[in-house]
């Protein structure tokens, strides 16, 4: 009965979210500058970020028309009948990239929330995670795996695309992809009852081929494969077991290549990293600890690292024990460590935040941890913005406030360049040139 409550009851908050967005959609003529394609809209700030630069200009204009930017500056043209929207002391820049989510997870037991709820009930909260996530100014997001929901968040992308409901530009990768018995596999239940996996399996280079064809057919961007994993810390020296050979991660890439798609992985250590590396993966997201000759090969082919210390910090503030809380908190220190090292190797960084079994809308800590580990609060807005566009392949589209780009705009408070904590402050989100968020109208889905 009390799952049946739970799911009526998230049903009805989905369609309340929807019904407030569409409310918000039908303003197309007031001020709220929700306007319908081909109309112009000016928002002036303060301030504007021109991330290649890492500077900021006073004052801020940005000319958006249908979808697009036309203009961005200090000042633009105000065409006549424009709809201008002022955001006062605000800094105006690119919404965030998040490279690294899980919109089919919530805060909880990972494990169990994939056996006792349903795919749809999963996809309906993944439904409000993409609206809360765009609250937060996320304009842009690579969704690592459904966990066990399959190709469910080809669903909400196309949803989301097609504006039917409010979320970022999803690229998804359906259900990652691991060996019998790996990581992601329901090891800790008893065999008998045949648990499935929260990932699909492949355990040979033809197994792989075989699965990649299926999840492209099903709709993903890109793939997801988790290369190592169970991982263990001890006198200060981190093992994690590899899952596939360079050969068999070098058949993935190919067969995706083929269709001009890339493979992300889940890699902590060596030697997966390594073997990834040398197969030519798109990125290496977690990356606690790289060898030098694997921080080489990702400088030199322009691999990234996608760090995730927010969900290490959640799960030491939220352990189970205080023995969990130690351990987290030690893989943290030690992550930290190694990050400054891949600094100074000149490792290319995009941020990615791990979201899902934190809550959804909060992961621009991500973006404090990293300045607080050492990266500089310029580069980490780099990383995200221009990095993140990169990873997503949208690098033309998204990330920088420039003409020809996609209307992807947010305000924050103050100068980021200084106080990377203004990110967690977002007032203003408009995504493809629809306002989604204006504090200052009280625009916003509830």
């Amino acid at each position: 009965m009390f799952r049946s409550l739970r799911s009526a009851a998230t049903a009805f908050v989905f369609i309340l979210a929807l019904d407030n967005v569409h409310a918000v959609q039908a303003q197309s003529s007031d001020a709220s500058g929700t306007t319908p394609a081909g109309d112009n809209i000016v928002l002036h700030a303060a301030h504007i970020l021109d991330v290649e630069h890492s500077i900021l200009v006073s004052p801020g204009e940005v000319l958006v028309r249908g979808n697009r930017i036309v203009e961005a500056g200090s000042s633009v043209a105000h065409p006549s009948g424009a709809t201008v929207i002022d955001l006062g002391s605000a800094t105006l820049m690119p919404g965030l990239i998040d490279a690294h989510v899980h919109l089919f997870l919530h805060p909880g037991a990972e494990d169990l929330q994939t056996i006792v709820e349903s795919v749809p009930e999963r996809t309906i909260l993944a439904e409000i995670a993409a609206r809360d996530d765009l609250m937060a100014g996320f304009t842009a997001e690579r969704d690592m795996g459904t966990e066990g929901a399959g190709s469910a968040d080809s669903a909400v992308r196309n949803a989301i695309d097609s504006g039917l409901i409010p979320g970022p530009r999803m690229s998804v990768s359906g259900n990652a992809i691991s060996i019998l018995g790996g990581h992601e596999d329901a090891i800790h239940f008893n065999p008998a009852e045949h648990i499935s996996s929260n990932a699909t399996y492949a355990n040979n280079a033809v197994e792989l081929v075989s699965v990649i064809r299926q999840q492209l057919k099903e709709g993903a961007d890109f793939i997801k494969i988790y290369q190592t994993g169970t991982d263990r810390l001890g006198n200060g020296k981190l093992t994690t077991p590899y899952q596939y050979t360079k050969a068999e991660l070098e058949a993935a890439v190919q067969e995706t290549a083929r269709v001009g798609k890339r493979v992300g992985v889940h890699c902590t250590g060596e030697p997966g990293a390594l073997y990834a590396v040398q197969a030519g993966v798109a990125s290496i997201d977690h990356a606690y600890q790289l060898s030098p000759e694997t921080m080489r090969i990702m400088r030199e082919k322009q691999i990234y690292a996608v760090p995730t210390f927010t969900i290490s910090e959640y799960f030491a503030d939220h352990a189970e024990s205080p023995a969990f809380a130690e351990r987290e908190r030690a893989m943290q220190a030690f992550h930290a460590a190694e990050f400054r090292k891949q600094l100074a190797a000149g490792v290319p960084m995009a941020v990615g935040s791990d979201v899902g079994p934190f809550p959804h809308g909060t992961q621009a800590r991500e973006f404090e941890l990293m300045v607080e580990y050492g990266m500089p609060a310029a580069e980490v807005l780099r990383a995200s913005l221009l990095n993140g566009a990169r990873l997503l392949g949208l690098q033309d589209l998204i990330g920088q406030l420039k003409p020809g780009f996609y209307a992807d705009v947010i305000a924050v408070p103050g100068d980021p360049l200084q106080d990377i904590s203004a990110l967690k402050r977002v007032s203003f989100v408009m995504k493809n040139g629809i306002v989604y968020k204006d504090a200052s109208r009280n625009v916003h889905p509830k």
